[in-house]
Order: C-alpha cells, then sequence, then structure tokens
C-alpha cells in the first residue's frame, strides 16, 4: 500500500468517522492519555494542592489550607538547621507522601488521625526512631480537621465548611448586637420593676440580695418603708407589652442557635439551611418568612426602646403595617443564606427548574451545581457533539443575570479559589458556584484531579469569576486570569520525547479540548490511532488545522498526540464532528476573552481606526512639511543673498537638502502601530511575540526563517513589518525572498 493510499484511509475517517482499513486502529482498549500528561502517572510523589485540609477554628492561614502548605508551616517550626532539621525534614515529607497514599486509597478523617496512622508505617520498622520523630513532630500541629482529596464529594465539603464559618460571622453578630439589645430591654423592665409596687414586697428584696448576706437584712420592715414611696408601675401598659414581645421574640427566634450550641451543631440555628435542591430551598424561605418579619420588627423596635426614641404617634402605625413587603436587602442580609448544593446530573431535575428564577430574585441564596459532562451527545443524533446547558454553559447564562455573584471552576482550582468562594459566600446576595469535578467513571481515563484539570486547561470548562462587589464596570468585576495563557487559544506546554532513532525531540505543544475528549472513553470512535509507519506530511496537530482557512485545510488530516502504558507516542486522526466542536469551543473562548479585556473586537477596531487617523495626520504633516521646505528653496533660489533668507527657511531647505536615513538592515516591526490581528504569531509565535500592550514585536530573530518573516510582512495588513535583510546566508531561494521584500523595505 503505497502513502497517497495510506493518506486517503485517513483523510476519509476524519470526513466520515469510519474506518475502511485495519491499518486505522480503535483506541476503545487502548489505555491512551494526552502526551502532555504523560508525566502525571502517580500523583502521591507529587505536593501539589491536594489533599486540602478543612481547618477547625480560626487558625491562621485561612479555613481550608493545602497538605503541603501545612507540613511546610511545621517544618518552619520544628526543624533546626543544619544536619539534623535536614534529615526531620526527609522523614516528614516521607510522612506527608504517606499521608497523600493513604486518602488517595480513600482512608478519610481529620489530619491528626491521619498523621497517627501514616505514623503508625513507619513505628514498625525495624528503625523505631523515625516513628517517634514523626509522632513527636504530629504533636506540634497547630491546626487539624478533615482532609480531603479531589473527589466527586469535594466541591460540596469545601464550599459547605466555607459558607459556615461565613454563617459562624453572621451568627456572631447577632449575639453581640441582639444580646445587648436584650440587656437593655431587660434592664428597662427591671428598673421599672425595682420602683414598682410589687418589687419593694419582701420576698422581691430578699430575692435581690445575695444568699449569704439574706439573714443581715429584716425585708419586711425594709419593705414597709420602701413601699411607702412606692409607685404604680411607671411603664405605660402599651410600652411594657411592647418591650416584653420584643425581649420575647428575641430569645425564642430559631436562625441563629445559641453560641454554645452552635460549636457542637453541624446546622447554622435550629432552623437547617443546607439543601439539596433549589425548590426545598425556596420551600424553606417562604415558610420561614412571617419569622423573619417578626424578627426584623422586633430588632427595630427594640433599637428604638433602647434608645427612648419609640414615638407612639408614628411608630405605632408604621409597625402595624409591618410584613413581607418591608424587608429591604439590608434586612434580609443579617440573616443565615441558603446553601443548595445540586449534585451532577441534578440540574435538569423538575425540583431545580426555578434555579435562575431563584437567582435573578435576590434570595440569600449560594448555590453549587456540579457536572460530570461537559461534551455531549446531541439530542439531533447523528454523532453531533454539543456543550450543555447543564455544564459548561450554565454559568455564563447566569452571566446574565444582574448582580449575582457567579464563580465557574474545575473541581483541581477550587483550592485556588477559595479566597474567591469565601467572597461569594460572603457576598449581600444570590451566589452561583458552576463546579465540574471529572467525568463520571468509568469513563474517564484519568484520576478526577487530572480530569478536571484538563477540562480547564483545554477550554472545555474555563475558569472565570464575576463579583458585582468589585464594582460597575466589567473590568472591574469579571475576570478570566486564572487560565492558563488566558491571552491564546489554547495553552502551550515544552514537550519532550525521543524518535526512533533515540534522538531527544522538543517542540511546542497546544493542550486542546480534542486532547481532553480523548481521555475520554465514551468519545472514542472520534478517533483513530495511526501507526508510525503510516505517518505523513499531511498530518497536521488539530492546533495548525484550527489555525488553517478552509482552502488550505484541504488535504490536511488533524491528529493529536498521546502516550500508551508504555509512554509510546502515538498519533490520533480526529473525526471531523469533533473539529466543528473544538471550533465552537473556541468560539466561546473568545467570547469569554472579549468579557475579560483581551482581544476585545470593538477596542481593536478603535484602535486600529486611531492608528490610520494617526498615520494620515503624519503624513499630511510631513507633506506640508516637504511644500514648505520647497517653497523655502525656492524662494533662496530666487534671492541668492545670504541676508534676505530666514532663519526658519534656511533650516526647511537643509532638511530637504540631508540624505534621508537608510532604512537598517536589520528586520524590525512598528510596533506602535500593530493592531493585534494575530497573523505573525500564527506563522511563527516564538518569533514572533506581544508585549504588554498586546502589540507584536521581533522577539527572537533567529527562532525563524527569513522566508516567515517575508510571508508575515507579506500577510500583515498594516505593512508595518519590515523583513530587512537575510540573518542566514545559507537559507534556501534567497534571491526570490529578497525581491519580494523589496516592498517593505
Amino acid at each position: 500500500m503505497d502513502m497517497a493510499t495510506k493518506f486517503q484511509e485517513q483523510f476519509v475517517f476524519h470526513l466520515t468517522g469510519k474506518r475502511h482499513s485495519e491499518e486505522l486502529e480503535p483506541i476503545d482498549a487502548v489505555n491512551l492519555r494526552p502526551a502532555l500528561l504523560a508525566g502525571f502517572r502517580d500523583l502521591t510523589r507529587l505536593r501539589y494542592d491536594f489533599p486540602v485540609v478543612l481547618v477547625e477554628g480560626g487558625a491562621e492561614g485561612g479555613p481550608v489550607q493545602s497538605l503541603s502548605s501545612v507540613v511546610d508551616n511545621l517544618l518552619k517550626q520544628v526543624a533546626p538547621r543544619g544536619i539534623e532539621g535536614e534529615r526531620l525534614r526527609k522523614h516528614v515529607l516521607k510522612l506527608e507522601r504517606e499521608i497523600r497514599a493513604l486518602v488517595a486509597q480513600g482512608e478519610t478523617g481529620p489530619l491528626s488521625g491521619l498523621w497517627s496512622l501514616a505514623t503508625a508505617k513507619f513505628a514498625s520498622e525495624a528503625d523505631e526512631t523515625p516513628g517517634k520523630v514523626l509522632a513527636h513532630t504530629g504533636a506540634a500541629l497547630e491546626v487539624d480537621g478533615e482532609v480531603l482529596d479531589c473527589t466527586r464529594d469535594m466541591p460540596a465539603l469545601l464550599l459547605r465548611h466555607l459558607w459556615q464559618a461565613a454563617q459562624a460571622q453572621k451568627a456572631r453578630k447577632f449575639h453581640a448586637e441582639g444580646g445587648a439589645l436584650a440587656v437593655k430591654l431587660s434592664d428597662i423592665l427591671r428598673a421599672a420593676f425595682v420602683r414598682s409596687d410589687a418589687g419593694r414586697r419582701a420576698e422581691s428584696l430578699k430575692a435581690s440580695v445575695g444568699g449569704p448576706h439574706q439573714d443581715i437584712f429584716d425585708f419586711t420592715a425594709m419593705s414597709k418603708l420602701l413601699r411607702k414611696a412606692a409607685q404604680d408601675d411607671d411603664l405605660p401598659v402599651a410600652r411594657r407589652k411592647r418591650i416584653e414581645w420584643a425581649l420575647a421574640v428575641l430569645r425564642s427566634q430559631q436562625f441563629f442557635a445559641p453560641p454554645e450550641a452552635a460549636r457542637s451543631s453541624p446546622t447554622t440555628g435550629h432552623h437547617a439551611f443546607c439543601f439539596d435542591d433549589c425548590a426545598s430551598a425556596v420551600a424553606a424561605f417562604r415558610k420561614r418568612l412571617t419569622e423573619s418579619v417578626e424578627l426584623v420588627k422586633a430588632i427595630s423596635i427594640a433599637e428604638l426602646e433602647a434608645d427612648g426614641r419609640y414615638d407612639e404617634a408614628k411608630h405605632d402605625p408604621l409597625f402595624a403595617e409591618f410584613d413581607s413587603s418591608s424587608l429591604g436587602p439590608a434586612d434580609m442580609v443579617a440573616f443565615p443564606d441558603y446553601l443548595v448544593c445540586i449534585a451532577a446530573g441534578r440540574t435538569d431535575a423538575p425540583e431545580n427548574a426555578m434555579l435562575m428564577e431563584v437567582l435573578s430574585s435576590g434570595l440569600p441564596i449560594k448555590v453549587l451545581v456540579q457536572t460530570e459532562e461537559v461534551l455531549e451527545a446531541s439530542s439531533v443524533g447523528d454523532g453531533q457533539i454539543v456543550f450543555g446547558v447543564r455544564g459548561a454553559q450554565l454559568a455564563s447564562t447566569a452571566l446574565g443575570l444582574d448582580n449575582v455573584f457567579v464563580l465557574q471552576s474545575s473541581s483541581s482550582n477550587l483550592y485556588q479559589f477559595r479566597e474567591r468562594i469565601q467572597s461569594g459566600v460572603g457576598y449581600n446576595g444570590p451566589a452561583l458556584f458552576s463546579v465540574f469535578s471529572g467525568s463520571a467513571a468509568p469513563a474517564s481515563l484519568l484520576p478526577p484531579y487530572l480530569a478536571a484539570a484538563a477540562a480547564m486547561q483545554a477550554r472545555a470548562f474555563p475558569a472565570f469569576s464575576c463579583d458585582p462587589a468589585a464594582g460597575s464596570d466589567w473590568a472591574s468585576r469579571f475576570s478570566i486570569d486564572d487560565n492558563p495563557h488566558a491571552g491564546e487559544d489554547w495553552p502551550v506546554d515544552h514537550f519532550a520525547y525521543s524518535d526512533e532513532e533515540l534522538q531527544r525531540v522538543s517542540e511546542q505543544l497546544a493542550f486542546t479540548i480534542v486532547d481532553f475528549a480523548a481521555t475520554d472513553r465514551r468519545h472514542a470512535r472520534y478517533f483513530a490511532r495511526v501507526p508510525r509507519s503510516h505517518w505523513n506530511a499531511n498530518m497536521v496537530t488539530v492546533e495548525q488545522w484550527l489555525s488553517l482557512g478552509e482552502m488550505e485545510r484541504e488535504g490536511k488530516v488533524p491528529y493529536v498526540l498521546a502516550v500508551d502504558e508504555n509512554d509510546v507516542l502515538q498519533r490520533l486522526v480526529v473525526d471531523a464532528r469533533l473539529m466543528q466542536a473544538a471550533r465552537r469551543c473556541r468560539e466561546m473562548w473568545h467570547r469569554l476573552q472579549e468579557l475579560g479585556g483581551i482581544h476585545n473586537s470593538h477596542a481593536e477596531r478603535l484602535l486600529a481606526r486611531e492608528k490610520i487617523a494617526w498615520e494620515e495626520r503624519k503624513q499630511s504633516e510631513f507633506a506640508n512639511l516637504k511644500a514648505e521646505a520647497t517653497s523655502a528653496a525656492a524662494a533662496t533660489t530666487a534671492v541668492p543673498a545670504a541676508s534676505a533668507v530666514s532663519p526658519a527657511a534656511s533650516a526647511a531647505a537643509s532638511a530637504e537638502a540631508a540624505p534621508a536615513e537608510r532604512p537598517s538592515e536589520e528586520a524590525y516591526i512598528e510596533t506602535i502601530r500593530c493592531s493585534s490581528c494575530n497573523e505573525c504569531t500564527q506563522i511563527n509565535d516564538r518569533m514572533f511575540a506581544y508585549d504588554a500592550n498586546q502589540q507584536a514585536y521581533i522577539a527572537d530573530l533567529g527562532a525563524g526563517s527569513y522566508r516567515e518573516l517575508v510571508e508575515a510582512a507579506e500577510n500583515c495588513q498594516l505593512s508595518i513589518i519590515h523583513p530587512g535583510k537575510p540573518h542566514n546566508p545559507d537559507e534556501p531561494d534567497l534571491e526570490e525572498l529578497i525581491k519580494r521584500a523589496e516592498p517593505f523595505a
């Protein structure tokens, strides 16, 4: 079979998704992973963000800390300098790796328990010293709490932990302010009672004196003396009832448990505020609305009475009409927020159909939506792939709602987002947290952490956040900066491997959504493995194929690089349907980039117009200067006497007569005029690069050829690339290239 026939089979598979030759192998039964993930076989040997510790109490370092950071902080305290310190560090880091392995195997519990479990393993070894040292070191741990790996359950547990910390802060504020009001109201009632006839009776006086001193006084005689001056109750009946009612409501409220109960209870207060669906949360909110109104009313009355500012003529009519419509945003902020954690696959359940309505209503609700699907089969059939609103599009839809905090992230990035999550749970309004936790087992070929990280890297589930409290415009509110290489279509990483001749080969490799799809067994039909003997020049990487125009793609077949279990490099050609999904994914990423201020089309058009107008003004100024110089030169010829020539005309004539400066022979770009069109960087992104203003310059002249310089100059819409002279005299076809470069000198 000749090479042309082999390529034709690859091309047919790309167009139809059907294999007509045994040379193109299915990948269903082969354990492949994207080439860039080849170095991540055993996560337990790496120090990264997971596992995390849900820290109990207000320990320094925050409510969520990585195991690695906890160990590092411990070593700073206990490991001395010198050989002994290095030996201790070695033992502790070995124990950290053991804890990481235990958690990966499914062990759960607090850090102190896992530390003891891992220490016991070392204590059973022949040399007991490491075990004793580690047990002693563990006693110095200043933090403790549940240890979580990056599993399907982790996002809800982590969010609930941070939510509880925010609600505990609300509870402390309520008890401080509400307790002070209750004391003031009690003091008013007590003072009135003391001055009343009932308060000066013998039994009342005796009760007010401590037990050890009760035998000293004659309370009957004291009562007779004091009751002569006693008054009737100096509190009007209406005021007494009002104060007693407000005090009773403050003491019986069910929203915040007493401080001693809150410490031992997993709930925020007597009422539960954690739910599995929106319908249950909304039903609970409505059921408690009357209680909410009563508590806000009681607090308002208590504040007025405590300050002596209650005016019955003014305030009685106001509080008589006080109902749910009287509650404002500031009132609702004081109550606990409702937390809804929607499990993967439950977003479109009937009980969650009101999700967007709930978010747009402004209710004090925080919603976690967890998803395991990004690429889904289209309901129209024919193997088409779509991005479902249950996953990647949900948070994007919520961005259109006013004053809703929105955060989208893969579960692998939640630790990095912990401060933003804290901002979201503390936000005075509704918040949506959309999290991708990895494809459902056994579909994914990767552990959950890598699967989630791959989705974010591949732009399949990009990370972004929108915080309405940060400002009034998109530049202040919206950010996509946490995505790798946020200014590019795809993140690019260095990849090195050995070829057939065992020579080291290094290249820059993009990680695309097609690479991500290759990690899911359900998408195996969109790939075919090509034997090395069938590799050819018409096979191009997915990134290269997507950057080509329609005509340039003719005769090209896209592929991704993967490695098998033995780390042997493989090429997988890709079905056209998956490539169409990749184009849509890139377009969606471009829209997010625009929201984030990257490659904003309106700004780029305005900048291009301003640059053209600036150049036209400069050309006009130069033409006027040249005309003035010509006129001055003519006047000088007509009046040869030096005394008759003005200094300005003489200078202009000198400028006209001076020879023009020859252009540099080295290639350069008029960076200030660049419109950031990507034409040059698509040709060679190592030779051409963008500066901080997203304008092109020549980063490394030796990273490319003179041909690429000339082609970039020809493609440049503003003709601002000047190839200069060839820097490699041995490059082929220089005579032709120099001639093509002449218009851009």
